[in-house]
């Protein structure tokens, strides 16, 4: 769909010509002849590009252009010039003009113009779209869970979103992390400035300050060009420094010191850089031990311990399980092209009962991996990996249970039994009386299994 164009020019004869060529074009067309009418007809109709003579009677081009940009910001001005007025054509790129055309002009060289402003509303239709989809995708309430320690994350998050402090975030590997920097740099006043993540684990040690200030040409044998570091590319935004806690000892003094100056030297440079810039640092070590070991400096885990931000592993928030493999589900089942409509309450128990090292990472992967499994319309426990059942592959490659046969056979026995009296009860309305008939076994002996088993 072409973009509504708005023209305004006081001369009739550009108006007809104009009019012509626009709309054989497919434009949807607005005319004006003086800026007056034009940012009147602008008000009621929005127009996507505005082409408007640069001299025109009351209004002048100059001052409807910037009342245009007052209303909406986004549009596109393409003004038209007198021939020899350049000076102003320029005077209107600087003010806000997308380009300019003087005249008399060639028909061919204006529909370019079009064109190329047409391309860049495109572009930034898709970057607004993006803008939104990470919006979306890092805000609170994408963020999942309901636990009360998860209640605590979110009130702490929402407190220092709004500041500039510096924050520190303690979690083992695979609790979310930077999901969580990534929603409190979104919900901060510098979401429209970069998010800049350097994973400090990963950088080799003799590259660890290039990486963090940049270099200048010439600086070391490899140094061919100028580097930019993180520091200066997080300007106006956030410098997420994720485990900080594998950073080397003779790195950390230089970090210190640009942390509390927000000031940084290139390698190889002699002039400072200042830096407008939030700082969040993630680990998954306990620093305060790593202190005590004289692994990392106190005084940085002191500047960087301004607001601390404890994240609790999957295993002490299960509660929050269900919620999460809705979620996964959810995000996999089309991917995967999965016949799962639903999941049993036995797979929701096992997933309880495991301990998950991995955190939600691994359980993101456990769903994925029982999807692929599972050719039913229910995930039962058994298409779970088998770690997560509870077994185990031994060096020979045989099967073995971690808590041995007898507890496995009477785990997966009980698995069934669950099953079979969770469909009865369900078929007879929750009638005991009726379920254990349909079972062929006393009342007594239902409600005997029910409570240990765990059905309310």
């Amino acid at each position: 769909m072409k973009p509504r164009l708005l023209l305004v020019d006081d001369e009739n004869r550009i108006i007809k010509i104009l009019s012509r060529i626009l709309k054989e074009e497919g434009y949807e067309l607005y005319t004006a002849g003086s800026g007056e009418t034009g940012l009147e007809l602008a008000r009621k109709n929005r127009p996507d590009i505005v082409l408007m003579d640069l001299n025109l009677p009351g209004i002048s081009g100059m001052e409807a252009m910037g009342q245009l940009h007052t209303l909406y910001p986004e549009i596109l001005v393409i003004m038209i010039t007198a021939y020899g007025t350049i000076n102003s054509a320029v005077e209107a790129m600087q003010k806000g003009a997308y380009n300019y055309i003087s005249k008399p002009f060639d028909n061919d060289a204006l529909l370019m113009i079009l064109r190329r402003a047409e391309e860049h509303l495109h572009l930034q239709q898709q970057v607004s779209e993006l803008k939104d989809q990470i919006e979306e995708r890092y805000s609170f309430a994408n963020i999942i869970g309901q636990s009360e320690t998860m209640h605590r994350v979110f009130n702490r998050m929402q407190r220092v979103a709004r500041t500039d402090a510096t924050v520190l975030i303690q979690g083992e590997s695979g609790t979310g992390k930077e999901l969580i920097v990534r929603a409190i740099h979104q919900a901060s006043s510098r979401k429209e400035g970069p998010f800049i993540p350097v994973n400090c684990g990963a950088i080799p040690q003799n590259l660890v300050e290039s990486e963090f200030f940049g270099h200048e040409k010439g600086a070391f044998t490899d140094a061919r060009d100028q580097r930019i570091g993180a520091f200066e590319r997080a300007e106006n935004g956030t410098l997420f420094l994720d485990e900080i806690g594998e950073l080397p000892l003779e790195t950390q003094v230089k970090l210190l010191r640009a942390i509390e100056t927000r000031s940084i030297t290139r390698v190889g440079g002699d002039k400072e850089i200042h830096v407008n810039i939030r700082i969040v640092a993630a680990t998954n070590r306990l620093l305060e031990t790593e202190v005590e070991a004289g692994a990392f400096r106190q005084d940085l885990f002191f500047r960087l311990n301004v607001f601390f931000i404890p994240i609790p592993p999957l295993r002490e928030r299960q509660g929050d399980i269900p919620l999460l493999v809705d979620c996964f589900l959810n995000k996999h089942v089309k991917e995967l092209a999965s016949p799962v409509k639903r999941i049993a309450g036995t797979t929701i128990s096992t997933l309880k009962a495991y301990e998950w090292p991995g955190n939600i990472r691994e359980l993101e992967n456990a769903i994925q991996s029982a999807l692929i499994v599972c050719q039913d319309e229910i995930l039962h426990p058994h298409h779970l990996p088998l770690r997560i059942q509870g077994y185990s592959i031994s060096d020979t490659g045989k099967d073995t249970t971690s808590t041995g046969l007898e507890a496995n056979v009477r785990r997966i026995t009980d698995d069934v039994e669950r099953e079979l009296i969770l469909k009865a009860l369900s078929d007879n309305g929750n009638n005991k009386t009726q379920a254990a008939e349909k079972l062929q076994i006393s009342r007594k002996t239902l409600f005997n299994k029910m409570q240990r088993l765990g059905i309310e």
